[in-house]
């Protein structure tokens, strides 16, 4: 009986986290729009980024190109809780928070070596079929950028 009860309860809480995330506007795969972006002459550009459920968090993998055209590819997998988790393959940070501010709007900080390497802010249109990044951080020369990356939903 006890274990009947225990994975009612487990059933429960698994089908609990994917309604919560099939809700979320980012989830899916979104492609940029380089059009509708506005990026320094040498910067980084994620080309495709997906956010997918992995369990009861999110796993997001994002593959573009760096300042030299080289192929990118990283990816991250917690939670939208502002708390920092490893992300793998970015050269620019070891962990990354996102935040929920809204239904709509994320806001991420990325962090290397124990200090924040770039910061930003993740809007979803009110009919989710755009999403666009401002991100802010400083690049390994120590300049300081701001890119916008405007995304469209596929």
């Amino acid at each position: 009986m006890k274990v009947r009860i225990i994975l009612a309860a487990l059933v429960t809480i698994f089908a609990t986290a994917l309604v919560v995330l099939a809700d979320n506007p980012n989830m899916g795969t979104w492609k940029l729009n380089e059009a509708k972006s506005k990026f320094t002459q040498r910067s980084a550009r994620n080309h495709t980024v997906v956010y997918e459920p992995a369990g009861d968090s999110v796993k997001v993998i994002v593959d573009g190109v760096d300042a030299d055209g080289n192929p990118t590819h990283n990816e991250w997998t917690g939670k939208f809780d502002g708390k920092y988790y490893p992300v793998t393959g970015d050269p620019t940070s070891e962990t990354r928070a996102y935040r929920q501010i809204n239904n709509r709007t994320l806001s991420l900080t990325g962090k290397k070596g124990g200090k924040v390497t770039i910061t930003g802010r993740i809007a979803v249109s009110r009919d989710g079929r755009t999403r666009t990044v401002t991100t802010r951080g400083t690049d390994p020369t120590g300049k300081r950028y701001t890119t916008t990356a405007v995304y469209d939903k596929q």
